[in-house]
């Protein structure tokens, strides 16, 4: 089954291209098999779709204006009938389009697969994301207690090794440092005082 479009190629009618171009466009975007038959170049498509198009869908007064929609020979539709059918998605029953068969198979299985395997995974998940936590929590134990056993042993070292100690002056020693440069400093300074009154 092929849609079949006839359009006017040289519409002079900015809103006639405008509505053709929405029914390709659409087809195409969608990939529904179509076939564009040209009303304005083309006398035996013209007299051919003013002859199918029902009576009760043509207008009052003159011919029907293209774009008219067949599914082969089956009248579908024109343009706004063609617009209703898109806003309500109810496109496929309008060209006379049965669904694709993957299509029924998947909207049918698709509910009763996410109530059987949803409890479940979401119970998987459940269980791997505890074992993640407790193994992230085992290593930063883990780690911990090497940090500690680390500080210890250092602790320890310290204690036991005497030459890490700092080594630190008697306080007799100081003072005898200080005695000196106080007596030095006099000295320099009395020496200086001669050499001035000479």
């Amino acid at each position: 089954m092929v849609i079949r479009v006839f359009t006017a190629a040289l519409a002079g009618s900015a809103v006639i291209k405008k509505k053709q171009q929405d029914v390709v466009g659409f087809l195409e975007s969608n990939r529904i098999a179509y076939e564009e038959l040209d009303i304005a170049m083309n006398d035996i498509n013209r007299r051919w779709m003013r002859e199918n198009v029902p009576g009760e869908r043509r207008p009052v007064a003159g011919n029907p204006l293209p774009p008219q929609i067949f599914n082969e020979e089956i009248y579908c539709g024109d343009y706004e009938a063609f617009f209703d059918a898109k806003e309500n998605e109810a496109i496929l029953t309008f060209l006379g389009i049965a669904p694709p068969p993957q299509e029924k198979a998947e909207v049918e299985e698709a509910p009763v697969e996410e109530t059987l395997d949803e409890p479940q995974a979401e119970d998987h998940e459940e269980e791997e994301a505890e074992e993640e936590v407790e193994a992230v929590e085992e290593e930063e134990e883990e780690e911990e207690a090497d940090v500690k056993e680390e500080e210890e042993e250092h602790v320890t070292e310290t204690e036991e090794d005497p030459e890490d100690e700092p080594v630190t002056e008697d306080e007799d020693d100081v003072e005898a440092v200080s005695e000196e440069e106080a007596e030095e400093e006099t000295a320099e300074g009395d020496s200086q005082g001669e050499d001035a009154a000479e």
